[in-house]
This record gives C-alpha cells, structure tokens and sequence, in this order.
C-alpha cells in the first residue's frame, strides 16, 4: 500500500477512537494491508482491548472507497453488536445489524443495502441458515460482499471453550464466494489447536495468522481458597466495596447469579443479576447502568461475556472457576482495558467440579439421539415443536442436536420445518472422545491455576500458548497477597442466614404439550381448571447455593436411598410454615417412588406428622406404572404418565392434599398425578418436593 492509502487508514482510525494522536499497534497495519491490498484471508489473535474491530472498520472504508461491496460482520452476540454499531459510527462507517430483536427493521435494512447505503451488515451466524435470508438475500449479498469478517472466531472450533454449530456454516459461505474477497477471523481466545482449526475453516494454508502477545500489565490475578460458598458470600460483603470502580462478579449458574445479588442488594450493594434468563431489556438497561458507573457490579453468568465493552471496568470477581484457563481468561479480559491497574480474583467453589461436568458434554450429539431425529424426518418439512412430539427430545437438546445435524449435513432447515437431506450421516466417535478428553484436561488445567506457586498471568499466557509468557510481577504469587483475607463475624451471620433461606415455588403447568394428541393421549389446548395441580414449592434447586449442595449430595448417582434426614425435615417443614396457601391442606399423599422411596415415604410421613394432618399413603401405579423416561420431550412423557397412577384404596377427602414427591423437573408427574387427585376428590393439589431441577 502507498504511504497515501496508509495516511488514509490512519485517518480512519483516529476518527474511529476520538484521538488525533493515535497510532497502530503492532499488528494493525499489517492485517489491513493484507485484507485490503492483497485480499487475503487472516486471522488475528489479540488480546481484549488491542483493537480489532479497528482493523476491519478500517478496512471496510478502504475497501469500500476502491467500489467494494459492504461488509459482512457475523457476530455473536446482541450485545456486541450493539457495541460494534456505535464504534462503526464514531468512524464514519454506515453499519446496520440483521437479529432475533429487529424483525421489524429487516425489509428497511434490505432496502438500504439494495441501494448501497451500508458500509458494514452485521449478522449473527443462526441467521445465515435462516431459510428466508439463506435463499432469497444471502446468494445476492454472496456475489457482491466486499469483505467477510468472523468476530469471536474461536467459536467456529469445537476446541473452543465457546463452540457454537452455527459458527461451522461459515467455512460454506467462505466457499461461496469470489476468491478475491478479503476475509478476516478474531479472537481473543486461542490456543495453537483452536488457531489451527479455524485457519483450517478460512482457507488453510494461504490464512495469515497475526498473533501478539496476551499478557495484560493492568490486571492483577490472586486466588482466594475459602472453606464454603458461606464464607465466599460473606467475603463479598466484608469487602466489594473495597474493590476499585464498578465491575462483574461472575457464577456458574444461573440460581448462584440471582441468589448473589439478591443477598448483596439486601445488605446495601448497588448490584443487579445478569444471566440468559433476563429480559433482553433488562439485560441492554444493566451494561449501561455498568457501562455509566451507575452499579458496583453486575452479577452475571458467562452470558455477559463477548461483546461487552467498559474499558475502565476495576475489577472481575468469579464466584466458581471456570472450567478451563482459556475460558477464565477470555472472561477477566474485560477489566482493566484502559485503566492501569485492574483487580482479578477467583474464589474456587467444592462445586466447580460437577457443574463442569454437566456442560462438558450438554453440547455432545448422541448418537441414538441423532439416528432418531434423521429417521423422523423422512417426508415432508417437520416443525421443531412437531419433531419434538415424535422423537422424545426436549426443544433445547434438539434444537442443539438438528444444528450439529445441519452442520454435517444431515438434515436442512427450510421453509416450514426441517428435512432429511439423505446425505450418509456417520457418529465420529473418535473426534468426540478427543473433544472430552481435552476438556477434561482443561478442567484439570484449571485446577493447576488455582494451586500454581508460579505466577498466575504466565500460567495463563503458557495455556493459550503464547510464546511471550512471562512472569508478571504483579499477581499473588509474584507480588504477594494483595487482597484481604479476613471474614467480618457480621458478614459471616448474613451470609448463613442467607443460604439457609427456603423455599422456591414450582410453578403448575397450564396447557397440554403440543403433539400429545397425536401419541393417543385425548387432551389438547390449556389444562382444564378442575384438573390443575396448584402453584407448589421445592425446598430448593439443585443449583442454588445453599441448600442445593445437600441436594446434590442426596440426589447424586449411586447414591443410596434412606428415611430423610431431620434437618432436611425441619428445612421443608420450614417451607410449609412460609408457604401462605389460601387454604391449608387436610391430608398428605406421597408419590410413589422407584428410586427413593424411603426417602419420599419418610419425607410425606414427617410432613403429615409434625402438620398433625392425616397421611393418606402413597398413589398407586395403573399397568407398572409410568413408562419412559424424565428428561425426553414433553408429549412422550405425558404419554408415559397418562392413566398409570390411582388414588383407589386413598380416602381422598374433599379439600386441599398436600402431595409429596422428592425431584421435580419438568413437572408433568406431578401434573399427572394431580389430575388423578383432583378426579378422585380433592377441591385442590399442592405439590412439595425436595429438589427442583434448574
């Protein structure tokens, strides 16, 4: 490039962040003359806060000033594209997005793009196997793309701690289109296997790779082994606000994040819950009450992660380690990236370890699974929610197996449904056995990070195979402990009391599951109101912080059955007391149990005993009782339950029944036999169970 067309980038990039005295950092210029002069394919490998999105929004208005078509950006993440929208004005940059949240946009966006108003299209990876878009704007937009960029690439790798199915299409649309259109991948996150996969998915060996060095100098790691999720808890009170700025303290589940922040709001801590379950709203008003300074912290699960862009945030906190280092990094990276110094602090939890285990392998394809869901689509399109009532997989799990499916070939989304393509669809065993090995390694990867007497940042650089690590001089072990230790008694009391707190409510099902009709059962539309269980209550869920660690324990595999312990009793006695029902119930009935039943017996006896209320017995099974399975979709397990239990030989009174059960997940026993309740008398069900899943 002449030094004329390098004035011109550096001009965008200085109008891009504010600053008349910007230069580019290592690595910058050079991918912008690859992507620009030489229409090359690169990949860029930079830590948070180099500059990325500086090199395509640059290249983008080079390139569109020499007649090339817009730029396609596939992003992740509403929130990042938000943020890319507002950056990509700053400089001057037309870009429009394409998303789940803009339905009503869309026709104006394509309007815009057929007159060549827009400079950048962001998209997300779902959308481009959207069968509207996929075959009525994707094949146009395919012939006059000016450049493809893959922002947070280390999702195309399914040895990425963030692997996404949708992210595989893009190594389709890449073979789309003309060979002379740029394309460029960044990420964060990679190690050598991760950079190797995914420059194996833009082209192979003609990809340049840029990678600089991840130290960041402005964060200072430290790791705080505290005996219990008591003592973490009350650490957090003793000391958030010792901490420097506003920041994200980061759980692993969804129950810990609300809990958290619950307790912390309580006791005076300007902090909100940020997880997949909140409103979008909620979620955009959240980061930019962060973003303004306006809370201590957002307590958030890894759904605040890509995309988030504070460069003065103080401090990250994680309540539960991640389960690699590279995950961990890619989540600290988002303090301390235009401040000088940057407090990072992992306080690990016993229950890291299980939790790990359960995502390793949510996002597996089983193969019978997968054979099932190919079988099924042997006609015409099929609905996802129609599929579901046929192959006995419940949305989340199929919709996450039909996007591996589709990947590989499979099976095709098209207009109304899902097809088989009778493409030969072969279980690559070996490749999977890998995937859980590795992952296993980076469990324990993340076990050495906490124990490490080396420092902290080197260990993490070493695990994304940065060939610059080095110690920092700044973290626990180089520099010496920089955080407090102590626990404040006050603290210690609150944080007890919180975790000892009970009762979570089970909400009653209201309308019959698509499909069931079909598999024989006579029901359709909602639930009549004479059938209904009412709203009941759990002790709690298995994820949640405090009484959830016993739960666990009493509902692990292997796990031997026995009469319920006294203090589970007292606790669930202690729900009942709080439950404030319209009308207290006259008489317990248990569920009859396979697994526990002593368990469930003891518990519905203890209830019955200390309500002073008459105990009824157990519900009967109809023809050996319930068929299947839990955790299939919902049509088939209704199927399964349907006239298999009987309250024959149980003097049902006429008024309220307390039913006891011991887990409750997707609620249709407990429907079921509610129903079977309702018939033989009783005016309303409450149900009670230990544990509720989720």
């Amino acid at each position: 490039m002449t030094s004329t067309t390098r004035d011109a980038a550096l001009a965008a990039l200085r109008d891009l962040v504010g600053r008349p005295d910007a230069d580019f950092h290592d690595g910058q210029y050079e991918a912008i003359e690859a992507l620009v002069a030489q229409r090359r394919r690169a990949l860029v490998v930079q830590r948070t806060g180099w500059g990325k999105s500086a090199v395509y929004f640059v290249a983008t208005q080079l390139l569109r000033r020499q007649g090339a078509g817009p730029t396609v950006l596939v992003s992740p993440l509403l929130a990042l594209m938000r943020d890319q929208i507002s950056a990509a004005e700053r400089a001057g940059v037309r870009a429009v997005a394409i998303n789940s949240t803009n339905a009503h946009e869309w026709s104006d966006v394509l309007e815009r793009i057929d007159r060549d108003e827009v400079d950048v299209l962001l998209v997300s990876p779902e959308r481009l196997n959207n069968p509207a878009f996929r075959e009525q704007r994707l094949p146009t937009l395919v012939q006059r793309i000016g450049m493809l960029v893959v922002d947070e690439a280390h999702c195309i790798s399914d040895w990425g701690h963030d692997f996404r199915p949708d992210y595989r299409r893009l190594r389709d649309l890449i073979g789309q289109m003309p060979a002379d259109v740029p394309v460029l991948a960044t990420t964060a996150t990679a190690n050598s296997r991760v950079v190797a996969d995914v420059a194996e998915q833009l082209g192979g060996a003609d990809v340049l790779t840029i990678r600089g060095p991840l130290a960041r100098a402005s964060l200072r790691l430290g790791v705080l082994q505290l005996p219990n999720s008591a003592s973490r808890l009350a650490w957090l009170l003793s000391h958030l606000d010792d901490l420097p700025g506003s920041g994200i303290i980061y759980t692993l589940t969804v129950a810990a994040a609300v809990d958290t922040a619950r307790l912390l709001r309580e006791h005076g801590h300007d902090v909100r819950a940020y997880t997949g379950q909140t409103d979008a709203d909620e979620r955009e008003e959240s980061e930019g009450m962060l973003g303004r300074n306006e809370v201590k912290a957002l307590v958030a699960t890894s759904a605040l992660g890509m995309g988030f862009d504070k460069p003065d945030l103080g401090f990250v906190v994680h309540l539960g380690a991640p389960s690699s280092p590279v995950a961990y990094y890619q989540q600290v990276g988002r303090a301390g990236r235009a401040t000088e110094s940057a407090d990072v602090l992992l306080l690990p939890g016993a229950e890291d370890k299980d939790i790990w285990r359960y995502f390793a392998t949510a996002s597996m394809p089983d193969r019978e699974r997968a054979e099932r869901v190919i079988a099924a689509l042997d006609g015409d399109p099929i609905s996802t929610p129609a599929l579901e009532a046929r192959v006995d997989i419940r949305r989340t799990p199929l919709e996450l197996l039909l996007k591996v499916l589709d990947v590989d070939g499979a099976v095709k989304r098209v207009q109304g449904g899902w097809i088989a393509t009778g493409e030969p669809w072969i279980y690559d065993t070996e490749r999977y056995e890998r995937i859980a090995a590795e992952r296993r390694a980076e469990q324990q990867h993340m076990i050495e990070y906490q124990q490490t007497g080396g420092c902290r940042m080197e260990f993490l650089q070493r695990s994304l195979d940065d060939a610059t690590a080095a110690p920092c001089g700044r973290c626990d072990n180089c520099a010496g402990q920089w955080f407090p230790t102590d626990v404040g008694a006050d603290a210690s009391s609150i944080a007890t009391e919180s975790l000892d707190r009970v009762g979570v409510p089970v909400e009653p099902r209201r309308q019959w599951p698509t499909g069931a009709d079909r598999l024989g059962i006579p029901v359709r539309g909602r639930i009549g109101v004479d059938e209904q269980a009412a709203e009941g209550c759990a002790l709690a869920r298995l994820t949640d912080l405090g009484w959830g660690g016993t739960l666990r324990e009493l509902f692990a595999t292997g796990a031997s059955d026995g009469s319920v312990a006294p203090q589970v009793l007292a606790a669930c006695v202690r729900v009942l007391a709080g439950w404030g029902w319209e009308e207290r119930p006259v008489a317990v009935v248990a569920m009859p149990s396979r697994s526990r039943p002593q368990l469930t017996g003891s518990l519905a006896r203890g209830l019955a005993e200390v309500g002073r209320l008459p105990y009824l017995g157990e519900l009967g099974f109809v023809g050996g009782g319930p068929s299947g399975a839990p955790g299939g979709s919902s049509a088939f397990r209704v199927a399964g339950l349907w006239d298999r239990f009987t309250a024959d030989g149980l003097q049902v009174p006429a008024g309220p029944v307390l039913l006891v059960d011991d887990l409750a997940d997707s609620r249709w026993t407990l429907t079921i036999a509610a129903r079977t309740l309702r018939q033989s008398g009783a005016t309303a069900v409450l149900p009670f169970v230990l544990g509720l899943r989720g």
